[in-house]
């Protein structure tokens, strides 16, 4: 097969791919969702299976456990972050409203000529920004119930995705066999090693990344609960889960909470330090402790391009696209690598040797 031909089969590849995932975006939810977490629990039923345990009954363990901590986490955990996100929609113009106040009489003189020159300057009363800013959490909450959670798609996450889950789970390694049979004989060394680099970078994103903001969501929630801040659970799951993008979830908690410490705690400024510190202890020990353990330092994945990634995907497909863009940005960031590599070893790269003239004793 030719190069070129080659490249169109890939090319058809990809736009039918793009396709089928545009038209069906709506209802693969549930179905990768199992897929993402099958594929996170596959070291368990393989570290289940060295101990002896058949694969059915070890998926079978992990599937029913999952469950059951499912369950626990919605009675316990769910009301209390309902209840919080109504009275966080509900204080939120009256919080930013103080913030402005607190603005207004704080703020040197410099900064409010500088924001009255640039035309930016605060009104004396926050309700302008506090309308705005209700406005546009109300929107998008309405935008997130109205898309990837809506009640069919939260009906089908609890009852298809297990589903998905098991037989994915169960199934996960005679799949891996079945496709590596597939790949043509002369270029399976080149393959093998190509996947083993994308389950490398996905592995530390989706296994090792997960792991962190699972355990930075509890460390941030307890913290701050045990520091008195209001909405202090709501907030650090918030932080812990944003944390997939790098410095963006605690960017975004510790801003909500100082701003929340502000309001609540005003003029104790020793409690204020104390929420920022929460935030930045986060920091060093998931830079220190956290990162370095579970993801690595091979993942290869660069935060800007995650990001990007997790945007652009989020656009096109909604929250399946914000589900499969680390595995793809993955998957596109090794491939990158090995063109690349490709290339700096082309002739196109290094250029032809050009034959060297010989010029006989004695005459040209």
């Amino acid at each position: 097969m030719t190069v070129q031909r080659q490249v169109s089969v890939w090319l058809t590849v990809l736009a039918a791919f793009v396709a089928f995932m545009w038209l069906f975006a709506d209802i693969l939810l549930p179905f990768i969702a199992g897929i993402v977490l099958a594929y996170f629990l596959d070291p368990v039923a393989d570290a289940l299976e060295r101990l002896k345990l058949p694969r059915l009954a070890a998926t079978l363990v992990i599937v029913l456990t999952s469950a059951v901590a499912l369950v626990l986490v919605l009675l316990l955990i769910a009301p209390l972050i309902g209840d919080q996100i109504g009275k966080f929609a509900e204080r939120l113009p009256s919080d930013v409203s103080t913030l402005v106040a607190l603005f207004n009489d704080l703020a040197p003189a410099w900064l409010k000529e500088l924001l009255a020159k640039s035309s930016a300057n605060l009104p004396e009363t926050g309700s302008d920004i506090a309308t705005k800013a209700a406005g546009w959490v109300a929107k998008l909450l309405q935008s997130i119930l109205s898309g990837g959670l809506a009640l069919f798609n939260l009906m089908s996450l609890l009852i298809i995705t297990p589903l998905v889950t098991f037989y994915m789970l169960n199934d996960w390694d005679r799949m891996v066999a079945r496709v590596d049979s597939w790949v043509p004989r002369d270029h399976v060394g080149t393959v093998r090693s190509i996947a083993g680099d994308i389950n490398t970078a996905m592995a530390g994103f989706i296994r090792g990344q997960g792991t962190v903001c699972m355990l930075l969501g509890i460390l941030y929630a307890a913290a701050l609960i045990a520091a008195g801040l209001n909405f202090g659970l709501l907030i650090g799951l918030t932080a812990g889960l944003l944390s997939f993008i790098p410095f963006v979830g605690a960017a975004i908690g510790g801003i909500l909470a100082v701003a929340t410490a502000m309001v609540q705690f005003w003029p104790d400024w020793t409690q204020i330090l104390i929420v920022a510190a929460i935030f930045a202890a986060g920091q060093f020990i998931e830079g220190n402790f956290l990162s370095p353990k579970l993801v690595g330092q091979s993942v290869g994945l660069h935060p800007v391009w995650l990001m990007f990634a997790l945007l652009a995907f989020g656009f096109l497909f909604g929250f399946v696209g914000i589900l499969l863009a680390v595995p793809l940005a993955a998957a596109i960031g090794v491939l990158s690598r090995f063109f690349l590599k490709q290339y700096l070893a082309s002739n196109l790269y290094l250029g032809v040797a050009k034959p060297t003239k010989v010029v006989p004793p004695g005459g040209e």
